[in-house]
């Protein structure tokens, strides 16, 4: 029982991770959040293709099961092999978006990719590389991973923009079948993202509890 006054510790260790930035709070999705994250949720985010469609839901409805689907999918598959974790974006309390970090073949490579999504009004202010910092900062600092990859499409100005911000390398493109466009990889490494510094204004808490389900024995923050 947890007396009067107590931190609760959360039931799933993964959710009391909590990144800060000089103008963002991020903290692992809950249930409790998906809410606030349909209504947030821009129009012009492009979800999963090969998600499943519901007939009868509509557009709207459909795109509130992706969500929710991918929530329940990142934590009911998690593995210290492979995994996906999901950072909900507030700034004065209010979500403005959505920050992924994942590690898909993460006892293999170290390896860890990210995806986001900002609110239109929250665009062109500097936030979206905030929350790739953030991200960045635990999964090379915390984590001790090796290199971060990441891909946009070669016309996305503003996400290619953040990457080579951040001190990625453009390592080659590719094109996707579902709809013939065009896609920018690139990288960067570990080495690159401490020489650079970027990870200096970011804190990063309640990372201990979570390391063994990352296959990690003790915290590295």
């Amino acid at each position: 029982m947890t007396g009067e006054g107590e931190r609760q510790e959360p039931f799933w260790p993964l959710h009391g991770i909590r990144l800060g930035t000089p103008d963002l709070e991020l903290h692992v999705m809950t249930e409790a959040d998906l809410e606030e994250v349909w209504q947030a949720l821009p129009p012009d985010l492009e979800l999963d293709p090969g998600a499943t469609s519901y007939e009868g839901l509509g557009g709207r409805g459909n795109r509130r099961a992706v969500v929710a689907q991918g929530y329940w999918h990142a934590f009911g598959t998690w593995s210290p092999k492979g995994w996906a974790l999901p950072f909900v974006v507030r700034r004065e309390g209010r979500v403005i978006g959505g920050q992924w970090l994942e590690g898909p073949e993460w006892a293999a490579d170290r390896t860890v990719d990210s995806s986001s999504w900002l609110v239109a009004s929250s665009r062109g202010k500097g936030l979206g590389r905030q929350m790739r910092g953030a991200v960045l900062e635990l999964a090379f600092g915390s984590l001790g991973a090796v290199a971060a990859v990441t891909s946009a499409y070669v016309e996305n100005a503003p996400s290619l923009g953040v990457s080579r911000g951040l001190g990625y390398r453009e390592t080659h493109t590719s094109v996707l079948e579902h709809n013939g466009r065009r896609l920018q990889h690139l990288r960067m490494e570990a080495a690159e993202w401490r020489e650079a510094g970027h990870g200096a204004p970011v804190t990063v808490q309640g990372v201990a509890a979570a390391m063994p389900f990352f296959g990690l024995g003790a915290a590295r923050d």
